[in-house]
């Protein structure tokens, strides 16, 4: 027996409009987009009167870090997808500097595996590359997978692809997209021992967008962007910082054709350099924070259509690893519980329409990653759909933060005010 649900009275943003009306859902897919009030003869056993709320594509986060196997004293794909899911994201991507990293086919079949029996959200895993296991990541069936990850910077275990050849190699070879993360490990070291020759172990906060720097950040996303313009490979830039970044990328044809795609997170959208001194290493991310000016412009490239998606890079720590000196304390904080509630402060700031939000956060990676039947409000397409009260007011508070590390950068916070 079929299972219909009915969804009536809501206002649907979906491909640049909104709408007032519904959807009827039948077996998990949705069988009809509807204006003004149902008319059809299906008896749904579940309705739901929406009140008006906004009905929104479930998001699509291209880029977490839900820390299994290995590191789940941090977090688990259970506790995370289940604040992913409670925060509007329907669908998550996750990364592959887990313990063991995740180099071979055999440790990225677990993944899937695990996640088939934990995740209450939608996924998919990045295979991971090295200096060295070139051939592994050839081995990657690019019908099941999101992505091959690149660190071109510092990271978890064996992952830091430094070597020029193997990018080279890599760029030329690999038939899928290519996700990096682009920091200069050389300008960073160089930074950092400069740095703890003056502070030693106490270097202040104030100093990691120093440490971890817009010229860091540049040389390796104009590098990767190069490389990807040589070979013609398909290349997604994350987590993009600066404002001199977003001149890389173009803004001339439709995301589905670009070969060369960016993203920004909502910590760099939100945050500035300004918090450090209030938040200190709980907003200690890489790329950091940057100035408020390098914000205003992030913002300008992701209306402008340079940057492409939205994500979050969630990237949870316990809160006692947080607590720490600066060389000490570890980069990353959790954040999809809180992705859609900041973008939709953003929204009512003036920053970004709902409309636009919807494209960048549900449509664009989409789009970007190919996936059927999912990130639009469509006939045939699954029923990943999200009930939005944009006029409810709610606080971030330990008590109803749902990450298993227990706390949130954003803390204190009211939403919706």
């Amino acid at each position: 027996m079929n299972q219909h649900y009915l969804i009536e009275n809501a206002r649907i943003v979906n491909e640049g409009t909104i709408t007032d009306g519904g959807i009827l859902i039948t077996d998990g897919k949705i069988a009809e987009v509807f204006e003004g009030r149902y008319s059809g003869e299906i008896q749904a056993q579940n309705r739901l009167n929406a009140g008006g709320k906004y009905l929104l594509p479930g998001v699509i986060d291209d880029q977490v870090h839900f820390r299994e196997p290995g590191l789940t004293h941090k977090a688990n794909l259970t506790t995370e997808s289940r604040a992913a899911v409670a925060g509007g994201i329907t669908s998550f991507m996750e990364m592959p500097n887990t313990v063991p990293n995740t180099l071979t086919q055999e440790l990225l079949e677990e993944k899937y595996q695990r996640a088939a029996e934990v995740s209450v959200a939608n996924y998919s895993f990045f295979m991971g590359a090295s200096n060295d296991n070139l051939e592994e990541v050839l081995k990657t069936d690019p019908r099941n997978v999101c992505g091959v990850k690149v660190f071109m910077g510092s990271s978890t275990g064996n992952m830091l692809v430094d070597n020029r050849k193997t990018l080279e190699n890599l760029f030329a070879e690999c038939p899928m997209l290519i996700a990096t993360h682009c920091e200069d490990e050389a300008t960073i070291r160089a930074n950092s021992a400069k740095f703890k020759e003056q502070f030693g172990e106490e270097v202040p906060i104030r100093m990691h967008p120093v440490i971890r720097s817009e010229e860091a950040c540049y040389r390796s996303s104009s590098m990767a962007v190069e490389l990807a313009a040589k070979h013609n490979t398909r290349l997604h830039v994350l987590h993009i910082s600066t404002a001199r970044e977003t001149q890389l990328f173009a803004n001339d044809r439709p995301l589905a054709e670009k070969r060369i795609t960016a993203e920004v997170c909502v910590h760099h959208l939100w945050f500035s350099d300004e918090d450090y001194d209030r938040k200190g290493t709980f907003i200690k991310w890489n790329p950091a924070v940057k100035t408020a000016a390098d914000r205003d412009q992030l913002w300008e490239a992701l209306r402008s259509d340079r940057l492409d998606i939205l994500a979050t890079d969630h990237a949870p720590h316990q809160r006692a690893e947080k607590e720490n000196t600066y060389f000490k304390a570890p980069s990353g904080g959790p954040l999809v519980q809180h992705f859609l509630p900041a973008m939709m402060d953003a929204v009512h700031q003036g920053r970004i329409t709902i409309e636009r939000m919807v494209e960048k956060m549900s449509h664009a990676p989409a789009i970007c990653f190919e996936l059927a039947d999912r990130g639009f409000i469509r006939p045939g397409f699954w029923a990943d759909v999200v009930l939005v009260d944009a006029n409810n007011p709610w606080t971030v508070s330990p008590e109803n933060i749902l990450y298993k590390c227990g706390w949130s950068p954003f803390e204190g916070h009211t939403f919706g005010s």
